[in-house]
């Protein structure tokens, strides 16, 4: 016998870049976006306890970091 539990999920249909603001929906560039998920610690700039999100497109991103990253091995 099996027994099934319903359960609800959520499946995203576009994806909104918090910085530029472009809508993607292609699954090669979604694939690539980076998702930031937080809760700012005691002492916090953010805020004790703050819960911080951003969603940021592979262009934007590499934008922002371009004078800092490396590729390593």
């Amino acid at each position: 016998m099996i027994i099934y539990i319903e359960k609800q999920i959520s499946i995203y249909d576009r994806i909104f870049c918090d910085v530029c603001g472009k809508e993607f929906e292609s699954v090669l560039e979604t694939q690539e976006f980076q998702y930031i998920r937080f809760t700012g610690g005691y002492a916090s700039i953010f805020g004790d306890g703050a819960k911080i999100e951003c969603d940021i497109c592979q262009h934007c991103l590499k934008s922002m970091i371009e004078k800092y990253y490396r590729e390593v091995e």
